[in-house]
């Protein structure tokens, strides 16, 4: 069994002598420096080089002849193709870089860091259900999938920020360096949107299909931490009825035909015009299909709940648990009900 010793540098290293031997000036003493993960048995809390160098300098004034002895990464490394449609090309990239675009393209870094450990997990499992050596692409770059930025974008997005807010992504995805949400062996369909209405959606009643672990459960965080948990939407008749291209617009008549668990609405007509909610929200324009429609003044108003399509983890609920103490793997275990989080190294 090896001896530890922590020095002022608050590096965690490991002796190559037994626990009962003593450390005498003039013995050769060996400190391993795992870089990434590395072998795995030897502890550091930085591999930073200055801090090694501190490591070795302390140790040396205490009389011990000091040899630092570097291990490489032995982590097989995996990579994901993204086509990035804005400059129009595909590139193939090591999938830890991608999860860092992806946290900084789909969260606001100023939430608490255990929120964004949480969308680091999410998106990486995201990611790993959909690479495929035989595909042209995995992932697009856009909310077709998960918005993804690169180095350069996130510069000029910064600016004078960067160093600050890139520290913060990178502190997300190291600390989750390769968890994923597993479920019964594979990998989650970690589907994730803004804001909730108070509650999250049944999969099967948005998406059509029924996932055991992508079911309705609660998120009252959502009301005291979004500025989109709700929203009131003025139209002028005439605009209103060019968006949904219907007729007869000086009596509005609106008939629901059915919502879902939550109340989000399937299903209406408009004008005798049939729609899904889904539809309605995308035509008009607004943030959910968890809405009210009413005259007010001569004019079409339009109130919503909720942002996105509600299945899954929402972003502001996760901020929302974060705040109020619980850490990543709690608030991925609510939203993906009967999942465990896994490691690929492990």
């Amino acid at each position: 069994e090896e001896a530890s010793k922590t020095v002022e540098a608050g590096i965690i290293i490991k002796q190559d002598v037994d626990s009962d031997t003593e450390v005498n000036a003039g013995d050769t003493v060996k400190v391993y420096i795992s870089i990434g993960t590395g072998i795995k048995q030897v502890v550091v809390t930085s591999v930073l080089q200055k801090d090694v160098e501190t490591a070795k300098k302390s140790l040396e004034e205490k009389g011990l002849v000091v040899e630092i002895e570097y291990t490489e990464d032995k982590t097989k490394k995996m990579y994901i193709k993204v086509n990035q449609t804005s400059k129009n090309k595909i590139i193939k990239i090591d999938l830890e870089e991608y999860v860092k675009g992806v946290i900084a393209g789909e969260m606001p870094v100023s939430f608490n860091l255990e929120a964004l450990k949480a969308q680091a997990v999410a998106a990486r499992t995201y990611a790993l259900r959909r690479i495929n050596e035989n595909n042209t692409y995995d992932v697009v770059d856009t909310v077709m999938n998960q918005v993804y930025l690169d180095d350069d974008t996130l510069k000029t997005n910064w600016g004078t920020n960067y160093n600050k807010y890139i520290e913060k992504v990178k502190k997300a995805q190291e600390m989750t360096k390769g968890e994923y949400v597993d479920y019964k062996g594979t990998y989650a369909d970690t589907l994730f949107f803004s804001t909730s209405t108070g509650s999250t959606e049944n999969s099967e009643e948005i998406f059509g299909t029924k996932v055991a672990y992508l079911q309705s459960v609660s998120s009252y965080w959502d009301e005291e931490t979004s500025p989109v948990y709700k929203e009131k939407n003025v139209f002028t008749r005439d605009k209103f009825c060019k968006k949904l291209n219907i007729t007869g617009c000086t009596l509005i008549n609106i008939n629901i035909l059915n919502e879902t668990t939550t109340g989000r609405i399937k299903n209406l007509i408009i004008n005798n015009k049939k729609f899904t909610g889904t539809d309605v929200a995308y035509l008009l324009g607004i943030k959910s299909n968890y809405f009210d429609i009413y005259i007010e003044n001569d004019s079409v108003v339009v109130e919503t709940k909720g942002f996105g399509h509600g299945v899954g983890m929402s972003q502001y609920g996760a901020e929302g648990m974060a705040n109020n103490g619980y850490n990543y793997k709690e608030i991925l275990e609510h939203y993906y009900q009967g999942t465990t989080i896994k490691n690929l190294y492990n």
